[in-house]
């Protein structure tokens, strides 16, 4: 939590103490976070915010950084959608395997049956349903062709828009002097949309999920 609360901080100390090689490590970091269904606990929105910041101030070349982000969202829902098509049905069958929550990938599913093959793209802005899409979208066998079209349009609006926020707003004076408060807002305006479908069932819990068996079958009529 220290850590996503003062990225401004951490990543300004590491930009300036190993240069270059802060690139590769804003790729390693996003590509994880949405390649990888073990680790959607990495920052998203909040790191592409800061690393947008910090290219203002001269320290990176915003293009570079838009570009080598771009390519990592890309590439990390590749590789988790490849993941769920050849694993993931083995995984979801057995639910105690430990980094899997059965309740990421019923919201995931929800998620699907509301936007249908477009939650590759609105799930980029929504922790851990980011992580979580691609993954159930190769389990679902949605055809690759259509989920590379969401997934390079998502990819492509997510960084741009969270990196050049950062670059234009990042260092304006009240956000540098309330960099925190900035974060723990995106933050909160990122998880909105779980807390409300969080409230939602709540208050109609009879209403049932969508079970992976119907995802599939959704999935495919969205081919």
């Amino acid at each position: 939590m220290d850590f996503i609360l003062h990225l401004d901080r951490y990543l300004s100390q590491f930009v300036s103490t190993y240069g270059m090689l802060s690139y590769a490590v804003l790729f390693l970091i996003v590509f994880a976070e949405t390649g990888f269904i073990v680790t959607p606990f990495l920052p998203g929105d909040s790191l592409l915010f800061a690393a947008g910041a910090i290219a203002a101030l001269g320290a990176l070349n915003v293009w570079i950084v838009a570009v080598i982000l771009i390519i990592a969202a890309i590439l990390g829902d590749t590789v988790n959608y490849w993941i769920g098509h050849y694993f993931g049905q083995k995984i979801v069958n057995h639910p105690r395997i430990p980094f899997i929550n059965q309740e990421h990938i019923d919201k995931t599913e929800q998620f699907y049956k509301k936007h249908g093959g477009k939650t590759i793209i609105l799930a980029r802005f929504v922790p851990i349903v980011r992580t979580f899409a691609p993954f159930v979208a190769g389990i679902g066998t949605m055809e690759y062709r259509k989920f590379l079209q969401y997934n390079v349009i998502g990819g492509v609006i997510w960084v741009g828009i969270f990196t050049f926020a950062g670059y234009f707003f990042g260092n304006m004076a009240f956000i540098k002097e309330n960099f925190h408060y900035a974060i723990v807002a995106i933050v909160v305006l990122s998880v909105l949309p779980m807390i409300y479908e969080y409230i939602q069932h709540k208050r109609h819990p009879d209403v049932p999920g969508v079970s992976t068996k119907k995802l599939r079958g959704m999935v495919n009529d969205k081919k």
